[in-house]
């Protein structure tokens, strides 16, 4: 009996005794799950990974073994299964590149367009387009440019993408958690509380860097993958991409700086840059400078420390300042700050006649210094609220572009907003921010529907009753921060 059956009083008591006869063995429940094959040997939820694409397994091998060895030959695993792999990894539904080629179009014939891409590459009569920018709004204001790729690219620079992968992810630290495979944001959201909640951290350094995407120093990037891959082929590749410009206007742009934000390849390409520019350095700095407890968290280019002592966090600060310029990158002065944050913060700044401890934001929610109701400290975790100004704002507008759908359809749509939102975001300690959102967006839905009726008033109990078919309710999803780390890292 496992576990779970155990704590089952249901199971317990449907158990047979131990020499019952035949008969009564089958009064028992089967449990779900077998039905049909409980004479057949289970089959693994997942793949292996060395099963999904044959030879990734060698290579890691290869990778672990030698961490300091370039590793050759690679071009040969980006065939055409794998470059079938990759196309059924992309997003159905994902806008076209300069070709116009949609992912359904492509998918019609699909393997004599994958035969003749497979032989382009490895004759390096391979020759991608120049992306198509679009730009996509910040949340903070101003705009971001977004790089769209011709599918063929995205095909290629997936399949590329998944053996560097292969190679690197023996190499990345643990602190580094952006677009990496079996990591999320909410592992890096979970690493960071915990690791406040544990280690004597009394300050926090909140650092961004400044137009990361657009600065990075192409000749740095290519000596970095230099390091770890020695098929002059990839890296071809790779300087094909880098170079391949930016379509705007009907003029293409060639950059000597930066990677194509949106693009397959780019979140690696960023890890593998950040990896030797910062972690490798930041790594090493913890374990001959630092006196006190310090801990670090990386998602992408946005990155927390965390620190026992003021003064390890300003020459932290500095010394980072100083690395990032040796590779051609720099500290955006606004939004990178040290704040006193821990469970001595707000004892600290009272005693000094200050006021609350200071706030700061990763990944779209504002860290707070609180308590229980018993008195313990803990880490409240709110949705930022300029965030949540913007879901509500492209709400509206979208609302007012379907003010012709049928209530049924702009109901079915409502209900995906709110459910990816409410996905993301149902952290415990902030419900009450879920349900603001859900009373916020039901009041633009209503305002929509009065609008279109030419009414006067549409009564709350008719909207709620079309909140309650359609929206879904608000609830905490996601575990404690420590509970899913003990069962993710459970050292």
């Amino acid at each position: 009996m496992d576990e779970q059956e155990k704590s089952d009083p249901a199971v317990v008591a449907m158990k047979p005794a131990n020499k019952a006869e035949r008969s009564v063995a089958e009064w028992v429940e089967p449990r779900a799950g077998t039905k049909g094959n409980a004479d057949h040997e289970g089959s693994p939820r997942t793949q292996r990974r060395d099963q999904e694409m044959p030879g990734l397994a060698r290579i890691r091998q290869a990778a672990r073994r030698d961490k300091s060895s370039q590793l050759t030959a690679l071009l040969h695993h980006i065939h055409r299964a794998s470059l079938a792999e990759a196309f059924y990894a992309l997003k159905r539904d994902a806008a076209a590149g300069v070709d116009g080629m949609t992912w359904r179009e492509y998918e019609h014939d699909l393997s004599t367009r994958l035969k003749g891409l497979e032989d382009r590459i490895h004759r390096g009569a391979y020759h991608p387009l120049p992306s198509r920018r679009r730009m996509i709004p910040k949340a903070g204001g101003g705009e971001r440019p977004l790089a769209i790729t011709a599918l063929e690219d995205k095909i290629v620079q997936r399949a590329v993408q998944t053996v560097l992968n292969a190679i690197y992810e023996e190499d990345f630290l643990g602190f580094s958690y952006g677009f990496r495979p079996g990591r999320s944001q909410h592992d890096a959201l979970d690493a960071l509380v915990v690791g406040i909640g544990q280690k004597r951290v009394n300050w926090i350094l909140d650092a961004d860097i400044r137009s990361f995407f657009d600065t990075v120093s192409q000749e740095w990037l290519i000596r970095f993958v230099e390091h770890r891959v020695g098929d002059k082929r990839i890296i071809r590749l790779l300087q094909k991409w880098l170079k391949a410009g930016v379509l705007e206007d009907g003029k293409v742009s060639v950059s000597e700086a930066g990677t194509g934000q949106g693009s397959v390849i780019s979140p690696l390409l960023a890890n593998i840059y950040l990896h030797y520019a910062i972690d490798l350095w930041a790594k090493q700095w913890c374990r001959r400078e630092a006196k006190g407890d310090m801990i670090i968290v990386r998602y992408a280019d946005d990155i927390v420390v965390g620190f026992e002592h003021e003064a390890e966090a300003r020459r932290f600060l500095e010394a980072m300042g100083e690395r990032l310029r040796g590779f051609a990158l720099s500290l955006h002065p606004e939004k990178t700050r040290i704040v006193e944050f821990g469970r001595f913060a707000a004892a600290n700044r009272m005693r000094r006649g200050l006021g609350k401890p200071e706030t700061f934001t990763f990944l779209g929610f504002t860290f707070i210094c609180a308590k229980t109701a018993a008195g313990r400290f803990l880490i409240k975790r709110k949705s930022r609220r300029d965030r949540m100004r913007k879901k509500l704002k492209d709400i509206k507008e979208d609302l007012r572009r379907r003010c012709h759908q049928r209530i049924a359809e702009q109901g079915k749509w409502l209900g995906q907003v709110v459910r990816g939102f409410l996905n993301y975001h149902a952290v415990p300690t902030n419900f009450e921010a879920l349900r603001m959102f859900r009373r916020q967006v039901i009041w633009l839905w209503k305002r929509a529907l009065m609008a279109r009726g030419n009414r006067d008033k549409t009564y709350w109990n008719e909207i709620m009753k079309l909140a309650k078919d359609y929206l879904p309710t608000p609830r905490i999803l996601h575990p404690w921060p420590e509970q899913r780390c003990a069962v993710k890292h459970p050292r």
